[in-house]
Formats: structure tokens, C-alpha cells, sequence
């Protein structure tokens, strides 16, 4: 999980907004639409984003196909610390 973890949010052009949606997902569970309304990001967007980080284990979402609620997963949770370090050096 850590090195899917530094891929995706320093590798790849989409890093910010995946922590920022790990961010948002840590206060609530949320779908692709209040994702894209509380980032101001585009819904397809987001959709992308999230199909990165369900296909990695960050996020799993619920089994509902309309408005789909997004979670961080337990292993995640295991991470934190380590998403944390790396969201510190992406601000310096």
C-alpha cells in the first residue's frame, strides 16, 4: 500500500486531487457528485480519480449502483501515517 500510495499521489498528474478526495472522505462517506461539488472538480473527473484509487485499495465503495458512496478502507486506515508524510512533502 505504500508505494501505491506514493504512485498515486506523486507519479501521476491527478496527485493532488486524489489526496484532496482522501481528505474529503475522511470526514463522510460521499458519491462522485458530492465529491465534484465539494472539490469544484469535474464529475467524470472524479470518477477517474476514484477508479484509481478503488483499483489500489484506498477506496471501496458501497453496493448501491446510483449514487455510490465511496469509503476509505480499513487497509488505508493502516496507511495513514504514511499518506500524511507524503501529502507534507507534496507542500513543500
Amino acid at each position: 500500500m505504500e508505494k501505491a500510495l506514493w504512485y498515486l499521489l506523486t507519479a501521476t498528474r491527478g496527485g493532488a486531487n486524489r489526496a484532496r478526495i482522501i481528505d474529503a472522505l475522511s470526514d463522510r462517506p460521499m458519491n462522485a457528485n458530492e465529491l465534484a461539488d465539494e472539490l469544484d472538480v469535474g464529475y467524470k473527473t472524479i470518477r477517474h480519480h476514484m477508479e484509481q484509487l478503488e483499483e489500489h485499495g484506498v477506496v471501496e465503495s458501497g453496493d448501491e449502483s446510483y449514487a455510490r458512496l465511496y469509503f476509505l478502507t480499513d487497509r488505508f486506515d493502516n496507511y495513514r501515517d504514511t499518506f500524511e508524510e507524503i501529502v507534507e512533502k507534496m507542500d513543500e
